[in-house]
């Protein structure tokens, strides 16, 4: 495995977040009824805080909480709504867990009352544009901050996307949201940036955006990739959602190889373990007798 790949550290509250060979692990814990691939399954808090500390105890670095479903087509739910499904999940897992917590939302409101009561992130899809709040909550805390990369919004976003060079495009678009952050005064050391797979990309854009990493890591930031059970790999592999488990650990194998530095995924366990023997067999590790 090369170690070629310069790694850069993130501030994160009161953290600084290294990275090392292995990309870190953010689980996924969708407290929605409506997320394409597991929705409903964790929507009652307590089994949602009870999944965040599984995967916790299954290798995960990070939790990814979210209460509104960004799939393809969802409908947005009301401030009150998502408010109701995420701040007692985050308050629960602050106090029983050391991991960083981030919290997927685009509403300023929400942010502002998870980081009241211990989340360490906030991972916003629209890149802290759906919300005029939103830059300004995250200026005013010490929060972590990912950007996220989408054309057009949820409902609109797999309508016949287009680009004409889509690594540079959204590389440019990248590069414009992490200056407006730091306009804000958001030092670009709190933030991580996504291409935003899946999120109003062809199979072939997605694609072309995971095999050219090299291109999105020139900012200087920490690069996340979330590719988990994602609709493209079913045009890759040719099979439906319930079988992209296997394609999911391809990409990550892969990703990890062109350095990422975050991947978000559904199944740690199972990541974790890829990518450990992949890099034993890399590395060429010596295992105990």
């Amino acid at each position: 495995m090369s170690n070629s790949h310069q790694r850069f550290a993130w501030r994160c509250r009161d953290r600084d977040v290294s990275f090392g060979e292995l990309p870190l692990l953010m689980g996924i814990v969708n407290v929605t009824p409506d997320s394409f691939s597991d929705g409903g399954l964790w929507l009652d808090p307590t089994k949602a805080v009870e999944h965040a500390l599984q995967l916790v105890e299954d290798g995960a670095d990070i939790l990814d909480v979210g209460g509104e479903s960004t799939r393809p087509g969802s409908e947005p739910v009301s401030l009150e709504e998502e408010l109701r499904r995420v701040v007692p999940v985050v308050e629960q897992l602050r106090a029983r867990t050391d991991r960083l917590i981030s919290v997927d939302t685009q509403k300023a409101e929400v942010a502002r009352q998870v980081l009241a009561v211990g989340a360490d992130i906030i991972n916003d899809v629209s890149g802290c544009a759906a919300d005029p709040q939103m830059i300004s909550v995250c200026a005013a805390s010490d929060c972590g901050v990912m950007i996220m990369h989408m054309q057009g919004t949820p409902q609109t976003m797999q309508i016949n996307p287009h680009y004409d060079d889509v690594v540079r495009e959204v590389r440019s678009e990248l590069a414009s949201g992490l200056a407006k952050l730091e306009a804000a005064g958001i030092d670009r050391r709190r933030v991580v940036v996504d291409p935003g797979i899946g999120f109003g990309k062809s199979a072939q854009h997605n694609v072309d955006l995971l095999a050219n990493i090299a291109e999105l890591r020139a900012f200087e930031r920490p690069l996340l990739i979330g590719h988990s059970r994602k609709r493209f790999l079913s045009k890759v592999l040719g099979r439906p959602m319930e079988e992209r488990l296997a394609g999911t650990l391809g990409v990550s194998i892969a990703v990890a190889s062109l350095g990422a530095d975050i991947v978000r995924v559904h199944d740690i366990r199972e990541t974790r373990d890829a990518l450990l023997a992949w890099q034993a067999i890399t590395r060429g590790v010596r295992l105990a007798e």
